[in-house]
C-alpha cells in the first residue's frame, strides 16, 4: 500500500510538472475581474495540461508600461491585455508575436472572418490580424427616463442642438445640476470625430502610413469644441472626470444624461435607482454621417517562449472566442460579444429583446460607415500621452468662463496639436 502511494504521488508530481503554464496580465477590476477569473478557472479546468495564471497588473495604461519594460527585462509574460490607443506602440515594441502566426503555427486555417467586422478592422495590420479581440467597446448615450419623465421628454435627443435644450430644460426646472457628463473625454473627442467623418490624425489616420501630426485644430474641432464650452458655461455639461468617474454623476442624479462606453451598461443598471435609456451618440448638425470607432482592449501575444507554450496559448485564445464564452464575457461586462455566432445565439434566445441597452452599441456600430478610412480608428506613436493632452486640453476648455469662446476654441486646440505633434515627431524618429 505505501509502494502505491509513493507511485500515485509520483505521478501526481511529475503530471503538475508537465503542465505548461501560461502568464495573463491583464486590467479587468472588480466584477470584470471575476468573469475574467470564472472564464480562466473554465479553460484549466478543461485542459488539464495548461494552467493559465491570470494576474491584475493595474490600469490599462500600467498593464501597458509594465509589459513592455518585463520584456527588456527578460521577464515578459505571455498574454497581456492592452487597451486600443496601445496598438502602435505593441506593433513597434518587437516583443510580440502576431495571432495569425499562432494559427500557422498550429497548422489551422482559422476562420478570422467569424470576428464581427469593425472589432477586426480596428486591429488588423498589412491585411492581418494581430491581437485577440476580447473587451471591446464603444461609446453610447445614457439617459435617465425618470428624470425624462419628469420634464415631459419622451424621447433622448440625437443631435447636439437637441442636447443643449433638453439638458437646459432641465437645469432651468430644477431636476438636476447639469445635462450631460463624459466618461473618457478624450476618447469621446475622438469617437467624435469618427462619428462625423473627420480625420483625426494624418495619412489616413496613420492607417496608410506612420501618422506624423494630428489634426484635431480643424474647421469641425473647433466647432466641436466651442459647443462643449457653450455647454459647460450654460450648465449643460459637467466635467466629470476622467474614465469611468463621470459615471457617479450620473448615477447620484446631479446628471440626466451620460456619454460612456457601452461597457459601463452592467454596472449602471445594477446600480441606478431609476430607468436606465440608451441611445447613438448625438450628431453635430451639418457634417457627413461617419461611426463610433472601437474601444476596449485586445490579448496580445509575447516574444520569448517555446512552440509548445504557443501552442497552449493558442488553445486558449480560441477558447475565448467560443459562443458560449464570448456570450457568457459579454453578459457579465457589457462589452461586444465579438463573434457574429454569439450575436445570432443572443438575437435567438431573445436576449437583446429583454435587454435592449446591451443591443444599442452594437447597432450603433454596424449602422455607420464601416467602409471610409476616416471610420476605422487612429493609430498613433504613444497615444497613451497624446489622450492625456486630450484630456488637459478638455479640462481647461471646461473651464473657460471668457466670452470668445471659438477663439479660445483654437488656441486649446492649437497648443495642444503642436503639444501632441511634438511627442509624434519624438516617438516616430525612434522608428524611423
Amino acid at each position: 500500500m505505501r509502494k502505491l502511494l509513493v507511485v500515485l504521488l509520483v505521478v501526481l508530481v511529475v503530471f503538475n510538472f508537465a503542465k505548461i503554464k501560461i502568464q495573463f496580465w491583464h486590467a479587468m477590476s472588480s466584477k470584470r475581474m471575476e468573469v475574467v477569473n470564472n472564464l480562466v478557472k473554465k479553460f484549466n479546468e478543461t485542459h488539464p495540461d495548461i494552467e493559465i495564471i491570470a494576474q491584475y497588473t493595474g490600469s490599462y495604461a500600467e498593464t501597458l508600461t509594465k509589459a513592455i519594460a518585463a520584456y527588456r527585462a527578460g521577464d515578459q509574460p505571455h498574454i497581456v491585455q492592452v487597451y486600443e490607443v496601445g496598438l502602435q506602440t505593441m506593433l513597434d515594441s518587437g516583443a510580440i508575436v502576431p495571432v495569425y502566426k499562432l494559427a500557422e503555427m498550429a497548422g489551422e486555417d482559422f476562420d478570422w472572418g467569424q470576428i464581427i467586422y469593425p472589432i477586426l478592422r480596428y486591429y488588423m495590420h498589412e491585411g492581418k490580424l494581430y491581437s485577440m479581440p476580447f473587451n471591446s467597446s464603444s461609446a453610447i448615450l445614457y439617459y435617465n427616463k425618470d428624470i425624462f419623465e419628469k420634464a415631459g421628454i419622451d424621447h433622448p435627443p440625437s443631435t447636439f442642438k437637441e442636447v443643449y435644450e433638453i439638458g437646459k430644460k432641465l437645469v432651468d426646472m430644477g431636476l438636476v445640476e447639469a445635462g450631460i457628463t463624459f466618461g473618457w473625454p478624450g476618447w469621446i473627442l475622438e469617437q467624435m470625430f469618427a462619428y462625423h467623418k473627420q480625420f483625426f490624425a494624418n495619412n489616413d489616420n496613420g492607417r496608410s502610413g506612420r501618422a506624423t501630426k494630428v489634426l484635431f485644430n480643424s474647421d469641425f474641432g473647433v466647432k466641436l469644441l466651442s459647443e462643449w464650452i457653450k455647454w459647460a458655461q450654460d450648465k449643460v455639461l459637467l466635467y466629470g472626470g476622467r474614465e469611468y468617474s463621470a459615471n457617479q454623476a450620473f448615477l447620484s442624479g446631479k446628471v440626466a444624461m451620460l456619454i460612456q462606453s457601452t461597457s459601463s451598461v452592467g454596472s449602471i443598471q445594477k446600480a441606478a435607482t431609476f430607468r436606465v435609456g440608451t441611445s447613438f451618440l448625438p450628431r453635430l448638425e451639418g457634417y457627413p454621417r461617419g461611426n463610433v470607432v472601437i474601444g476596449g482592449a485586445t490579448l496580445w501575444v509575447m516574444k520569448g517562449f517555446s512552440k509548445e507554450e504557443y501552442a497552449a496559448i493558442w488553445e486558449f485564445l480560441k477558447f475565448l472566442l467560443e459562443t458560449d464564452n464570448t456570450i457568457y464575457w459579454h453578459k457579465g461586462t457589457g462589452y461586444f460579444p465579438v463573434t457574429n455566432q454569439a450575436v445570432k445565439v443572443l438575437m435567438d434566445e431573445g436576449w437583446f429583446s429583454e435587454n435592449p441597452n446591451h443591443l444599442t452599441a452594437f447597432l450603433e456600430i454596424l449602422s455607420g460607415d464601416n467602409i471610409s478610412p476616416e471610420t476605422v480608428g487612429v493609430r498613433l506613436g504613444n497615444f497613451v500621452t497624446i489622450r492625456d493632452i486630450e484630456d488637459e486640453m478638455l479640462e481647461k476648455a471646461f473651464q473657460y468662463k471668457g466670452s470668445d469662446i471659438e477663439a479660445e476654441a483654437r488656441k486649446l486646440l492649437k497648443e495642444a496639436e503642436e503639444k501632441a505633434n511634438k511627442v509624434l515627431k519624438e516617438y516616430n524618429e525612434i522608428f524611423k
